[in-house]
């Protein structure tokens, strides 16, 4: 039988394909961009005759139907991975749960503790040797696919096909297809860059060495590091990340990347999802420069030290002045995810002559405009730590960059207290004071 007659044989509709779920099973969809619209609204239309249902995805894009038509769960249960904007509010209006993990794990967890009775994931349109491409997300895709009982595919001709490894399923394989609605695919606004940004780009720039190995991830600082990069003298530079974003592209253009003195996938570009914009898209398909992996292989921690030089920046929330690094939480309220930061802190730590860098502003403002400081004294009630302070090497604020590697607590304190903002460094001294974390040598 040919593939285009396996293709006809496996194609169904969404309602008939949502009718093999059954109470009690567990439905697995895949990260961003792979997440399946046209079957999430069918399985959501049937939810009367379903109960226990739980279904597991990463970084919703859009509206999840199952969340929106049972807001009370009495059918669905969502539980994400790493939270979106839109995971971040249903879960703060109790209608989401969080499942914590570093995401270079996700494949062994899947083969090890999980059981997944249906994998739903979108795809690209089938190619000429039978072969649904799922490279933007590679991830765990695969590994979800090695332990589910049924594996449906939703099509979509938008998706851009990634090269790489474990990042395909052949229509041999797959147990239904459906035709996915084509739609334009999301595009993930490049977020603004402050004056703040730059002066942080401006604090971790000349750390960068030639031939570094990059991690960068998402947001306004990690741009405006990128940005200084394409006008530094910087050259060489290779890439070895966790998500594909817009500002790569742009070193990529500015002939700062050639990946040449990588050891691993050396001349490559290797990363395991990618989330940006249309051009961003356009430039990761069928582009043999680009390697989409599983995330064990990018973001588990002997991969990422096995490069040289490896640079690690990454956002965070909330520093303690002991050096533990808030994340994904502020207090009680979840908002992200542990995500790959503390394997890629670890492994850039590791790495020959490489170096970690925690970036955030001094301040945050609350609605009523008052300034509040992001360096405490101790991280607020119910925030989660995410870097632990034992791995944490460089801290960076718009007002200066401290090396914790070495000091002791007190030092710790007064390095942070350092790179405060100027109107918070009495007040953070003294209760550092009153709370014991200077000892009596700094208390003057």
């Amino acid at each position: 039988m040919s593939f285009q007659d396996l293709l006809q044989q496996k194609t169904k509709n969404a309602d008939d394909v949502a009718r093999l779920v059954n109470s009690g099973d567990v439905v697995d969809y895949g990260l961003g961009l792979t997440q399946p619209d046209v079957f999430d609204a069918a399985l959501a239309a049937q939810k009367d005759r379903l109960s226990n249902v739980v279904v597991r995805g990463t970084l919703s894009i859009k509206a999840r139907q199952v969340v929106e038509q049972d807001p009370d769960q009495k059918h669905f249960e969502f539980q994400s991975w790493h939270c979106s904007g839109y995971d971040r509010k249903k879960c703060e209006l109790g209608q989401m749960s969080y499942l914590p993990f570093n995401l270079g794990e996700g494949p062994g967890i899947y083969r090890a503790y999980l059981k997944s009775d249906l994998f739903v994931l979108k795809a690209s349109t089938m190619d000429e040797k039978g072969y649904f491409n799922f490279g933007v997300s590679n991830t765990f895709a695969k590994a979800n696919c090695d332990i589910a009982k049924r594996i449906v595919i939703e099509t979509s001709d938008k998706l851009p096909v990634c090269l790489g490894s474990d990042n395909s399923i052949h229509i041999s394989e797959v147990d239904a297809v459906i035709v996915g609605d084509n739609e334009a695919i999301f595009e993930l606004p490049s977020a603004e860059t402050s004056d703040v940004d730059r002066q942080v780009a401006s604090h971790v720039v000349p750390l960068i060495k030639d031939r570094s190995c990059l991690q960068i991830g998402i947001g306004g600082m990690p741009n405006a590091v990128c940005s200084a990069l394409t006008h530094s003298d910087v050259k060489d530079l290779g890439i070895h990340t966790e998500m594909f974003v817009d500002s790569m592209v742009d070193l990529v253009e500015a002939g700062k990347i050639t990946g040449k003195y990588k050891q691993t996938y050396i001349g490559k570009i290797t990363y395991t999802f990618a989330l940006g914009s249309q051009k961003m898209y356009d430039f990761i398909h069928n582009n043999d420069l680009c390697v989409s992996l599983p995330v064990n292989e990018t973001n588990l921690t002997p991969y990422i030290a096995a490069n040289d030089r490896v640079v690690s920046i990454n956002n965070c929330l909330q520093v303690d002045m002991t050096g533990q690094v808030a994340s994904e939480s502020a207090g009680y309220r979840h908002i992200s995810g542990t995500g790959g930061q503390l394997q890629f802190v670890r492994g850039a730590v590791q790495s020959k002559d490489g170096a970690s860098f925690m970036c955030l502003s001094s301040r945050y403002y609350d609605k009523a405009g008052n300034g509040i400081s992001r360096i405490v004294p101790g991280l607020s009630l119910g925030t989660v730590v995410t870097t632990p302070r034992t791995d944490v090497m460089y801290i960076v604020t718009e007002y200066g960059i401290v090396n914790l590697k070495g000091k002791s607590v007190p030092e710790r304190a007064l390095a942070l207290i350092s790179i405060a903002h100027p109107d918070d460094r009495q007040m953070l001294h003294k209760l550092a004071c009153d709370n014991n974390i200077l000892c009596k040598k700094y208390r003057a």
